[in-house]
């Protein structure tokens, strides 16, 4: 599908093509408004991740389901169709696979139709703590001691959700520290054996460099780069901290990057070469990540007015256009569901306040750059 997305009128509304969130740990959602507080001398992602794991110690199943549900149902509100939900909390509290290996996979899955939204469960791969670190406690619950484990429940899940319209599913390694290179070798050969989407979060923090380096003796992308793992179907999520070189190798192999702005701000993880990706020729998405705000029209527009802070200037990496692109065709793409997001639209109240009195001409600027979830009137999922 290449046709172009675009907005419509119709009726007393506006109608545009629903929007996809690419990243997305719907867990998460429960760490709203309770990691605000200065808890350490120097409040950094890393003592962020400290307070994540003692709320992913404490999850059962029904928690999972019930958070996810929560999630996903603001992201619904707030135009939000398919949702990538990487997701990483895999067994039981004390680090044992449940019964079911798939129990909090499928929590989140049922969630995701109970609200009447598409997902990608994006199946991902955590195994160690770190180059030469012990798996904290939290970790144990991400962490399987062989990618023969993990492939074994990627199996499972497409075989069970086989032919389900509303469920794709897809592989990630958690991250450079999180996997060692040669199983990250061995996720990319079985993602490329079937054609799935191969996530993985790179370079959000300047530490996981230095780490990455410590180790490998070059930084994550270039390490990536080497071993032929990045493609056309690799998702690159954050991408915050490249050197114009890595940008060009991404770029070349037309790479998805997935920014998740309201999280990285809320992190404080930097601000990525937006411009840069662009023009390289890397496909952007947007990611809610963490949840730290539902508004998916912010998540969206952010990708370019996050870009004009750094780069003290207007106007400078996307238009209405090009967001729009990113919020629903790429994001669907990213998500491994490139067939279903012209089927899939989102009706604006055209009388709501934030989008009141524009003009057909203007209407895909006024709507990526002012409309709020307010405005969100009915979401339809193909002819439902």
């Amino acid at each position: 599908m290449n046709q172009a997305p675009a907005i419509l009128q119709e009726d007393d509304g506006w109608v545009m093509p629903g929007m996809a969130t690419a990243h997305s740990h719907a867990f998460q959602r429960a760490l709203r408004g309770r990691t605000q507080r200065r808890t350490t001398e120097a409040g950094s992602f890393w003592s962020w991740r400290g307070l994540m794991y003692s709320l992913a110690e404490r999850l059962d199943p029904d928690d999972m389901y019930a958070i996810a549900r929560f999630a996903y149902t603001e992201l619904s509100m707030s135009g939000v169709t398919a949702v990538g939900e990487f997701h990483y909390v895999h067994h039981g509290v004390d680090g044992r696979p449940y019964a079911n290996r798939t129990e909090l996979a499928d929590a989140v899955i049922r969630a995701a139709r109970d609200v009447g939204i598409r997902i990608c469960l994006i199946r991902t791969a955590y195994m160690r703590g770190g180059h030469n670190k012990t798996l904290e406690l939290a970790q144990n619950r991400f962490s399987d001691p062989s990618v023969d484990n993990i492939l074994h429940d990627v199996d499972t899940l497409r075989s069970r959700y086989a032919g389900d319209p509303m469920v794709a599913v897809a592989i990630a390694a958690h991250s450079i520290r999180a996997v060692p290179l040669p199983q990250i070798v061995e996720l990319t050969e079985y993602a490329d054996r079937y054609e799935l989407p191969f996530h993985m979060h790179v370079c959000e923090q300047r530490r996981e460099l230095d780490e990455c380096t410590a180790e490998y003796g070059t930084t994550p992308i270039a390490l990536l780069a080497d071993k032929g793992i990045l493609s056309s179907r690799f998702v690159g999520v954050h991408a915050t901290h490249l050197s114009n070189e890595e940008i060009a190798v991404l770029g070349d192999v037309k790479a998805f990057i997935c920014l998740c702005r309201t999280t990285e701000r809320d992190l404080g993880d930097g601000l990525p070469k937006i411009s840069n990706l662009l023009q390289a020729g890397t496909r952007l998405c947007v990611g809610v990540d963490s949840h730290a705000s539902e508004n998916a029209f912010e998540e969206v527009r952010a990708v370019e007015l996050d870009e004009r802070s750094r780069v003290e200037a207007r106007h400078t990496a996307a238009d209405a256009t090009a967001l729009l692109d990113a919020a629903t065709r790429l994001g669907y793409e990213a998500c491994g569901l490139p067939n279903a997001w012209p089927e899939d639209r989102v009706h604006l109240n055209a009388h709501d306040p934030s989008i009141a009195a524009i003009d057909a001409p203007h209407a895909p600027d006024a709507i990526l750059f002012g409309a709020t979830p307010r405005a969100v009137n009915k979401v339809y999922l193909g002819d439902k």
